[in-house]
């Protein structure tokens, strides 16, 4: 076989139209907005060693015998563009009598696989199986042509063989990175001659002209550390060819440059909070296909599609920019008098107890005073006898605590529920302190609402200021009260009169016993 490797050529720029000033950079305008570049013009053999030889079969002979397929190996030239280019021409031009058949195929992978570019030969029918002088439709955009003009045997030095990949092409047809000619047959000087001595081919110049294959995005190639050439991208592109967004600049899928648009990729808007991001097609089209990137791991207690908010527990500060590495404070809620550590996120008011005001919930509004208890620590400031404001009202209000509660038949029957619960957590609503509770056992109940599970107990802030009943978080109380219908209020309802004591173990015998008497009728109805 024969062959050569084609040029590599660093183009300057793309200048198709230069006009006075030149831009410093032909993929943007004078005012500096992105445009559709191409990589110069070039000739890609230019200036390269060729190597040729005139022996030919497998293996090589002195003599090629075409009526023999063991000795018939047509010689060939190969060319490595080493990137993808654009070809428009491929041009050979003879020191001997131009060959009767030649054949020019391409690769689009880097000599993998091959496919035929074009054809030459006075039989094109006979040598390749193709119709002469076809012309170029949409069926047969993607195929090779055979032509036979430029077959003649005359000139015998300085023949020519040319042809334009454009004509009437797509743009993938023009694309290869490595071009492969293949002499098929010599022209035969005497009819039936045998074949003493070798037919010479000698080609005098061979000329590729195209570009880098860059989609619109690079005005000239460049080579690489292992010295093959890649496009040196603009538009926020990277990739060999340009061929993908670089990192970051996803918020529009990658496209190429067109003569109206230059589809430059875009970063994301992360207000300054983010690294990475990624590409949502869904998002995009949503747009209205104007924007469809997300952000990831926003930082700076930022949050959102676009960092563009404050997540849980912080707010924005408003006399700073949302681009700001302390746009967004922290709530700060004061921990008792707050009833979440969550406040709003645009006035970073923390969400505050019955009677309790302030930005972060640290003091009693006007007509509460502070209380001792962590559950109300704000009480009204009501007159004697809606309220209890020193202890001996208390006191008086209470019922007094006569030691070791007793519990008999009498109490028992006098309740409508008797239950054992777990106090879980704790909300105020209104005058109201709301407990989350889990019943852990039902030992009486006129209302079928009483079952095991999580339920509510409502106490007025009124009676727990003055700790009648006294309850605390995570403790588990014997609970005995009168049902009250509140649609206002699911649940159960304690107040001062109900009984509310820690839970002992030892009561469970004798509610049982209790309960068991009940289903009897001994329980007189109050």
């Amino acid at each position: 076989g024969t062959g050569w490797e084609w040029a590599q050529v660093e183009g300057p720029g793309c200048q198709a139209h230069p006009q006075p000033p030149t831009p410093p950079d032909p993929c943007y305008d004078e005012s500096g907005a992105p445009r559709r570049c191409i990589p110069e013009f070039v000739n890609a053999a230019f200036g390269k060693e060729v190597h040729a030889s005139s022996t030919c079969g497998k293996p090589p002979t002195r003599h090629c015998n075409a009526s023999d397929p063991r000795k018939a190996h047509p010689p060939a030239y190969l060319t490595d563009l080493n990137t993808k280019f654009e070809v428009v021409y491929v041009s050979l031009q003879f020191c001997s009598p131009r060959p009767e058949s030649t054949a020019i195929f391409k690769s689009m992978d880097y000599g993998k696989t091959w496919v035929p570019y074009q054809y030459y030969s006075s039989q094109c029918r006979k040598i390749y199986g193709k119709p002469s002088k076809a012309t170029v439709t949409k069926q047969n955009e993607q195929e090779a042509l055979c032509t036979d003009g430029l077959t003649d045997l005359y000139p015998l030095t300085g023949g020519l063989i040319a042809f334009s990949t454009l004509d009437g092409r797509p743009s993938d047809w023009v694309t290869a990175t490595d071009i492969r000619v293949v002499f098929s047959r010599p022209h035969q000087f005497r009819e039936g001659a045998p074949a003493a001595a070798p037919y010479y081919y000698a080609v005098g110049e061979l000329q590729v002209g195209g570009r880098c294959k860059c989609n619109g995005h690079a005005s000239r190639c460049v080579k690489d550390k292992e010295q093959k050439l890649v496009c040196d991208c603009k538009h926020n592109t990277e990739g060999p060819e340009c061929d993908r967004c670089k990192p970051f600049h996803y918020d529009r899928p990658w496209q190429r440059a067109s003569a109206r648009e230059a589809n430059e990729c875009l970063a994301c808007n992360c207000n300054l909070h983010a690294r990475r991001c990624r590409f949502n097609m869904e998002l995009y089209k949503l747009s209205g296909r104007k924007s469809g990137g997300v952000c990831l791991n926003c930082r700076h207690n930022t949050a959102g599609r676009h960092c563009h908010y404050c997540k849980e527990g912080f707010y924005r500060d408003l006399s700073k920019s949302i681009t700001d590495r302390k746009a967004c404070k922290a709530c700060d809620c004061h921990p008792v008098g707050a009833a979440g550590k969550t406040c709003n996120q645009t006035t970073g008011q923390c969400p505050c107890k019955d009677g309790v005001t302030g930005l972060t919930c640290n003091r009693c509004a006007k007509g509460f005073q502070q209380s001792r208890s962590p559950v109300a620590p704000c009480i009204s400031e009501s007159p004697i006898g809606l309220g209890c404001r020193p202890r001996q009202d208390c006191d008086s209000y209470c019922k007094p605590a006569k030691g070791n509660y007793k519990i008999n038949m009498k109490k028992y029957c006098k309740k409508d529920y008797v239950v054992q619960v777990n106090i879980l957590e704790m909300e105020t609503v209104a005058n109201w302190a709301k407990f989350t509770i889990n019943i852990l056992s039902v030992y009486k109940c006129r209302d079928e609402r009483v079952k095991r599970g999580d339920n509510f107990l409502w106490i007025h802030l009124k009676d727990l200021s003055c700790k009648c009943p006294k309850i605390q978080i995570s403790k588990k109380y014997l609970v005995m009260g009168i049902s009250e219908n509140s649609t206002d209020r699911p649940g159960l309802m304690a107040d001062k009169n109900s009984l509310v004591i820690q839970w002992r173990d030892a009561w469970t015998r004798r509610l049982r016993k209790l309960q068991r008497r009940e289903k009897k009728g001994k329980c007189v109805k109050p």
